[in-house]
């Protein structure tokens, strides 16, 4: 997605960095862990496929991703002899929501260096076209499909690879950083994937994306001209079953279990309605 190509968002507990191609290679060493296999039902790619994943979730419009990094205090810590060299980007940090500082430039490229990495946040966006009657699952989570449309889904995936990094925060700083700004750009977030659907007015880009089908093409194309709002529906995850601490993590910033019962591949589908009381967490 283009809209975070040029933003870097910074707190005291992290830094998220759009996903760019020198971050590929330490992120295809992450993906050959079978746990991270598992956990994120991944297949392992190629070094060249991996390089071309990432050049299309950049253009993408049903995917937004942000690389989780050090916290700059911490980044500045390291030894930058340590540190491969690479051309610095012109990106735009952004403070948190609760800091008064001004945006800046990410210049220094021991800032998101590989040993500065410590996983990824993604949003992927689609259609809800679902027709559960209220009260039809087990915690009385109403689908946010809407008879006279479709709308739209984004479904939340957290990742921290580093294992010496698990279970400090890190992933709970970096979800609320992601949050934040999903609610500060979800009209524009939410139009992009819209407009880039096959029967808009938008130019249509080639080919399926990775994860979606022809089917799902076909039937996003039937829908698109009936979606509704400029919102998003609800925001989903899905987690292992026996992930006690990643349930427990997103259920402490509000999302509720659709069912106690794992689907097909072991998961347990959790969401949350809008981004109320979001702005109060600390990233």
């Amino acid at each position: 997605m283009f809209i975070n190509e040029k933003t870097a968002l910074s707190s005291s507990r992290v830094l998220l960095v759009p996903y760019c191609k020198h971050h590929v290679p330490r992120y295809h060493e992450w993906m050959k862990d079978l746990e991270i296999q598992q956990a994120t039902a991944s297949e392992p790619l190629a070094l060249e496929e991996e390089y071309a994943m990432q050049a299309s979730w950049r253009t993408d419009a049903d995917k937004l991703t942000f690389i989780i990094c050090l916290p700059v205090h911490e980044t500045f810590s390291l030894s930058p002899s340590a540190l491969p060299a690479r051309i610095a980007t012109d990106i735009n940090v952004s403070p948190p929501a609760e800091s008064s500082g001004t945006t800046r430039a990410l210049a220094d490229p021991c800032l998101d260096a590989p040993e500065s990495m410590l996983g990824d946040v993604n949003l992927f966006l689609r259609l809800d076209e679902e027709g559960e009657e209220e009260g039809g699952n087990d915690h009385g989570i109403v689908s946010a499909a809407n008879r006279g449309g479709a709308r739209v889904v984004g479904e939340i995936e957290l990742m921290i690879a580093e294992k010496a990094k698990q279970g400090k925060g890190f992933g709970k700083a970096g979800l609320v950083c992601f949050l934040k700004y999903i609610a500060d750009h979800e009209r524009d977030i939410v139009r992009g994937f819209v407009s880039s659907l096959p029967s808009s007015s938008a130019p249509v880009s080639g080919g399926v994306s990775c994860g979606h089908t022809a089917d799902d093409a076909r039937r996003d194309e039937a829908q698109v001209g009936k979606v509704v709002g400029e919102k998003l529906a609800y925001l989903s995850a899905k987690i292992g079953a026996d992930n006690v601490r990643s349930l427990a993590l997103f259920e402490s910033l509000g999302f509720r279990k659709v069912s106690d019962k794992p689907n097909v591949f072991g998961e347990v589908e959790l969401r949350r309605e809008g981004f109320r009381g979001i702005e109060g967490g600390s990233c």
